[in-house]
């Protein structure tokens, strides 16, 4: 019988307090919200995994080309060349050709085991070409398909990568060796294929450590856990985080095959370090340590790749050689021991050396200078993100054999100019080009040519002294019936009244006055006092229109002092409006990019070339002839000795208290630009003769082909005239020169010399 003190308050009944029935209903409550949380986090799990796995939606960098080496008969080539840009290839060279990406040279003879590659126009398979070589030409080509011409897989100049700066490339499962699946599964997780995305018997094994260890020292991660740490977790070692990848793991098994488990972890896993950038995937990774594609790793160099999922740092081939060699040979006899690879190739493996390539300089640092102009001319047709996400391979026309050929130019000019106080700080910029097809070829932005920050060659903006004066002539010259080049202008002092009161001056070079002289003479002297005179004659909006027309797009100020190039640009500023000339009077905006193509070869953007008549073809000839006439008599004549025997056309360029240094120039099949000055605009000692003249004779000597050759337009003719009065001559009188004309433009009184002429002039006077 119940004591009735022992009757329970009415409102603690009321509340269910201390009611069994009560504490029942709220820990069943209590465990449908803890499952129905949980049914949440796994529908929320399985719809990252499901979506995001199923599209692999890896962020792929850009990558950045070269122009290929397109190889025929009859093409100039030295070997010295050939060997060069197969060595910047990567290939090896060996005894027996017989894999992709080896080569033999016996002499004047080579044989090139070319890989496949993915080209813009097409999917070009391997294939094994000879090459005879004499003379510096190309004399035989062989190939077993007999092409007329093969292209070498271009060189990768850079890339353009995610804000992680992780650097992939994809590959399918079907692409890489079956040999190296099996080594990488035996040693990573050899049950891979019977396990459901977690090992319960590792599970226990790690619990047991952890224990023993008093903390959490030990994972048991499969295949698929690591693919699901590295794409989705962070890498921090908690229970709950290390509980969340196991059911994730689970969760992946239910929705992919094991092919694409391990396809994606073959895209996904980290396996070096090129400077910021991180070497992600097999794909890329044979491409960085063997510069080869997947599928021609010999069975040793799998391993290796292999080798390094353990820690790619730790067995970086490069800096710990022994230690990367045992951890292969280890990887070879686990997969022997798992019965995944047989004893004897693994054995023939083992005694093979790592044959990892020579490291070469980061990517992301090789070329800056080019690599900045390709990607602002992107800017004009694609994202930021999409540059850095989608993959696509970018084409471009830079030529490595010319860039090494700049670069190693401007360091000797460099080295040898910094000896001297004044140029301690000495810095250039060079812009190479194609005249007929604006195609830039090489960039150097700084006597640093692997720095990537300030590029003096797109964005260093310097007076450029006496490179604006073809533009002065250009436009005299396009008034053939007032200016020819035998026009006699005054070289005499000369002063203008400026719109503030003060009174402009220039002075020439040597400061002397040179009197009446012919107007070529005048530009291959790069006399001041003519030129100003003869430019504020014709009108300053005039000069400007010209020098706009050139390709300049930049505001100049219509001052007296533009003609003599009181106007800042940059390097390339200045090709653009060389590149004009070098043409034959055609604009043609200069391109760095042939074509971008996306992941499945198809082209997305092509550059075509644009081309727009600007000038005629006469006034143009006129003023190239003036130009060459630099290069033989005037502020370029060191050329004759530096470049015997080729035919140029440029300009020197000098600023006040020699600040900058300036050539610009050009053969028939390569024109150049080059700077030198300091970034304080201090005084270097250099005029553009002494200093950027020499570095640009470097480069024409080592790489131009084809002289100039100005082949006069149908209205041309040729005459003689007095060197000195310009008016018409004879080629056998004194002191004569031949000089081109628009016709009807030529002299029309003539000098008479010699003996026969003298009597018909007699016999003249004597019936007059």
């Amino acid at each position: 019988m119940r004591n009735k003190n022992d009757e329970i308050h009415p409102s603690a009944k009321a509340q269910g307090i201390l009611s069994p029935k009560g504490d029942k209903s709220k820990l069943w409550t209590a465990l449908l919200i803890l499952i129905m949380i949980a049914v949440g986090i796994l529908i929320y799990l399985d719809s990252i995994v499901n979506s995001t796995f199923k599209d692999k939606q890896w962020s792929v960098a850009s990558t950045v080309y070269a122009r290929p080496l397109e190889i025929y008969e009859g093409l100039p080539l030295s070997l010295t060349d050939l060997r060069e840009e197969m060595t910047m290839l990567g290939y090896q060279f060996v005894g027996n050709v017989n894999n992709p990406g080896e080569a033999l040279i016996e002499q004047n003879k080579v044989t090139i085991f070319i890989p496949q590659f993915q080209f813009s126009d097409e999917l070009a398979a391997a294939q094994k070409i000879k090459i005879t070589l004499n003379n510096g030409f190309v004399s035989k080509l062989e190939s077993k398909d007999n092409k007329a011409l093969v292209r070498l897989q271009p060189l990768v100049i850079g890339g353009i990568y995610p804000s992680h700066n992780e650097d992939r490339l994809l590959v399918q499962l079907a692409e890489t060796p079956v040999s190296l699946q099996a080594m990488l599964v035996a040693v990573e997780d050899k049950n891979f294929y019977g396990h459901f995305g977690i090992s319960l018997r590792g599970i226990g094994r790690a619990m047991v450590t952890n224990i023993k260890d008093g903390g959490f020292s030990q994972g048991a991660s499969t295949l698929t856990q690591q693919l699901i740490k590295n794409y989705y977790l962070t890498p921090e070692r908690t229970l709950i985080r290390k509980a969340q990848e196991a059911l994730m793991a689970v969760l992946l098994e239910l929705h992919a095959s094991k092919a694409d488990i391990l396809e994606g972890y073959m895209n996904e896993i980290y396996l070096g370090q090129d400077g910021p950038r991180a070497i992600h995937g097999f794909g890329l990774a044979s491409q960085y340590y063997f510069k080869k594609n997947i599928m021609d790793l010999s069975l040793s160099q799998q391993a290796l790749l292999v080798a390094l999922v353990r820690g790619a740092s730790y067995y970086n081939p490069w800096r710990n050689p022994e230690r990367a060699l045992k951890r292969r040979n280890l990887v070879l006899d686990i997969a022997v021991r798992e019965k995944q690879l047989d004893a004897d190739l693994a054995e023939l493996a083992k005694q093979e050396p790592l044959k990892v390539g020579e490291r070469s300089v980061s990517s992301g640092k090789r070329y800056p200078a080019y690599l900045d102009l390709v990607r602002r001319q992107l800017q004009n047709d694609y994202k930021a993100e999409d540059l850095s996400s989608d993959g696509l391979s970018i084409f471009t026309h830079f030529n490595p054999l010319i860039q090494q050929t700049a670069e190693t130019s401007l360091v000797k000019m460099m080295a040898s100019n910094k000896k001297s106080e004044p140029n301690a700080n000495l810095q250039g910029a060079i812009i190479v080009t194609q005249p007929n097809t604006g195609a830039v070829t090489a960039i150097v932005g700084g006597s640093d040519t692997r720095y990537a920050g300030f590029n003096r060659a797109i964005d260093a903006r310097r007076q450029i002294g006496s490179l604006m004066k073809p533009a002065v002539y250009l436009t005299a010259l396009e008034k053939s019936e007032q200016y020819t080049l035998a026009t006699l202008i005054s070289d005499a002092a000369y002063e203008k009244k400026l719109d503030n009161g003060d009174t402009w001056a220039p002075k020439n070079y040597d400061l002397q006055d040179h009197g009446d002289v012919l107007l070529y003479r005048a530009l291959a002297r790069s006399y001041n006092q003519a030129t100003a005179r003869l430019g504020n004659d014709l009108g300053l909006d005039n000069i400007l229109s010209t020098v706009k027309r050139l390709g300049v797009d930049s505001d100049i100020p219509a001052l007296p002092a533009i003609t003599l190039g009181a106007a800042e640009l940059s390097p390339l500023e200045v090709a653009q409006m060389y590149q004009t000339i070098s043409s034959g009077g055609f604009y043609t905006p200069l391109l760095a990019i042939r074509s971008v193509v996306d992941p499945r070869g198809e082209v997305l953007t092509s550059y075509p070339i644009d081309i727009e008549k600007r000038f005629s073809s006469s006034s143009i000839y006129t003023l190239r002839h003036a130009l060459q006439a630099v290069t033989h008599e005037g502020s370029a004549k060191a050329l004759q000795w530096l470049l015997p025997d080729f035919a140029v056309a440029g300009k020197t360029g000098t600023t006040n208290d020699l600040r900058d240094s300036w050539f610009a120039g050009f053969s028939d099949d390569m024109q150049a630009v080059v700077w030198l000055g300091r970034d304080d605009n201090k005084t270097t000692g250099l005029t553009g003769s002494s200093g950027a003249l020499r570095v640009w004779a470097d480069i024409f000597k080592a790489r131009a082909q084809q002289p100039l050759q100005n082949f006069p337009p149908k209205n041309i003719t040729l005459s003689w005239v007095d060197s000195e009065s310009g008016i018409g001559s004879q080629d056998r009188c004194d002191n004569t020169i031949q000089l081109p004309f628009v016709s009807g433009t030529e002299p029309k009184e003539e000098i008479r010399c010699g003996t026969t002429d003298k009597v018909i002039d007699w016999f003249r006077n004597l019936t007059n």
